[in-house]
């Protein structure tokens, strides 16, 4: 089965940066015309936020949630020698080559819990997708949701996959469970877990999960701090995933007995 069918374009303008952000992401211009949220390589997760961002939102999506469409986005050096910023500076400069873009919702507001309310299935998957993901940035401080158009949107799971920071012992992770779902953002609204559990089983399958990791870009996986290949660490995120998938029963009951 082919990878995930990613659009790749050309940054040509910034247009302005998203100071909330601690990783200082941006609107920007495409080639296409389109504006971007732009994740950059050269925050300070590096490529590794990119990978949970991609990796997150693509699953997300196939699970039948709402996610701004993600494009590869190609940065070149001139916009580091025109900005007059010198932070933002040095993050183009840090930045050049593959990065990541999530197409900009005009408009969207950032969810209030208490005064938005989010459908019982649609919330029951966002806790359980933030569990198989271990997504740690999801809480009421940070919800990171959109509404738009009267609906829920996904955005920012670049806090995810944490263990992927210390690859030596990712193994540990597989068997755990989540607790710090006690602490989402969408856990008093997820009325209809088990519902959610068996829509996640017939939608997420081995090859969709294998088709989303085979589309990450090679690029992103080289660092010189780890000493996992490519081919490796491809192989890491697969199983990490097929194991949580096969534990969603427990990781179901885990957020029912925190509700």
């Amino acid at each position: 089965m082919n990878a995930l069918d990613i659009r790749t374009v050309d940054v040509v303008q910034y247009v302005t940066p998203l100071r909330e952000g601690g990783s200082m992401p941006a609107i920007v211009k495409a080639c296409d015309g389109f504006l971007y949220v732009l994740k950059f390589r050269g925050a300070g997760q590096g490529k590794k936020a990119l990978i949970a961002e991609f990796i997150g939102g693509e699953l997300a999506r196939a699970i039948g949630l709402k996610v701004p469409e993600v494009v590869f986005m190609n940065l070149d050096d001139s916009f580091s020698k025109t900005e007059p910023d010198e932070e933002i500076q040095d993050l183009l400069k840090f930045s050049v080559g593959l990065n990541l873009g999530l197409h900009f919702l005009s408009g969207a507001i950032t969810i209030d819990p208490l005064v938005t309310q989010i459908d019982g299935v649609v919330a029951s998957k966002v806790v359980l997708l933030d569990s198989i993901i271990s997504n740690i940035d999801r809480t009421h401080k940070n919800p990171n949701l959109l509404y738009w158009n009267k609906e829920l949107w996904v955005i920012d799971n670049g806090a995810s996959f944490y263990f992927h920071h210390n690859w030596p012992t990712w193994e540990n992770h597989l068997t755990r469970t989540f607790p710090l779902i006690k602490d989402h953002v969408l856990l008093a609204q997820a009325t209809q877990l088990p519902a959610a559990a068996k829509s996640i089983e017939l939608t997420l399958d081995s090859a969709t999960i294998k088709r989303i990791i085979d589309s990450i870009p090679e690029d992103w996986l080289l660092n010189e701090a780890d000493t996992m290949s490519p081919t490796e660490i491809r192989a890491a995120y697969t199983h990490y995933l097929n194991t949580k998938l096969s534990m969603i029963d427990v990781l179901t009951k885990e957020a029912q007995d925190a509700r």
